[in-house]
């Protein structure tokens, strides 16, 4: 438990990186595993996960995310979208993973699979594109702990122009939306936000047990 909490002692939102120091292939391989390992609802993983490493790209983003600097100074951008289109198809293609994967029967399957299509096809737009965006905000909890866990300075950023890098990368051609922003790398030695004192409420004042 110590390293965990040593962990998440050490992590903070990185407001300087040090753009001379660039991530690894196996720590970013980390990164797309523990992506694709995140639970979501139903197992349905609406999120894809963008991930660049441009300085060109990332310096003609910061104007569309509020001009925070280290989007250009990170050594990868991490941008979390969802899914647009949770069909049928979408939902089948889920269960046809599920048969080959686990080799369960259809007759099994069906029962649930068939509620899901029924359930989503009575959501409005809205209600389904604000389902998936709660899935993509699991899907960074959990990439800011391991990126905390490995080393990792990551900034989380709801602060940004969705429409642009949309637009930009190209993600409407893709049934895309982005959602949310993360730039990782690690942290510039003169950073002073890194030697601040989390600020927290008190345990006792923050969990409650029965």
């Amino acid at each position: 438990m110590k390293k965990v909490i040593d962990s998440l002692k050490w992590r903070y939102a990185t407001k300087k990186f040090d753009s001379t120091k660039l991530l690894s292939v196996e720590k970013i391989d980390t990164i797309k595993h523990a992506f694709n390992l995140t639970a979501t609802s139903y197992g349905l993983q609406p999120v894809k996960l963008v991930i660049f490493s441009n300085k060109k790209l990332q310096e003609r983003l910061v104007k569309y995310t509020m001009d925070q600097i280290q989007l250009s100074q990170a050594s990868h951008v991490l941008v979390f979208c969802i899914e647009t289109n949770i069909d049928k198809e979408f939902i089948g293609n889920y269960f046809n993973r599920v048969k080959q994967v686990r080799n369960t029967s259809e007759a099994i399957l069906n029962p649930f699979k068939d509620f899901l299509i029924n359930d989503f096809e009575q959501k409005t737009q809205k209600q389904i594109e604000d389902w998936a965006t709660k899935q993509a905000y699991l899907t960074m909890g959990n990439l800011m702990t391991v990126c905390a866990f490995e080393n990792i300075d990551a900034c989380p950023m709801e602060g940004f122009l969705p429409e642009k890098y949309d637009e930009i990368l190209q993600l409407n051609k893709q049934g895309l939306k982005s959602v949310l922003v993360m730039p990782i790398g690690y942290r510039a030695n003169d950073d002073m936000f890194a030697d601040f004192k989390k600020v927290r409420k008190e345990l006792n004042n923050s969990v409650i047990e029965k």
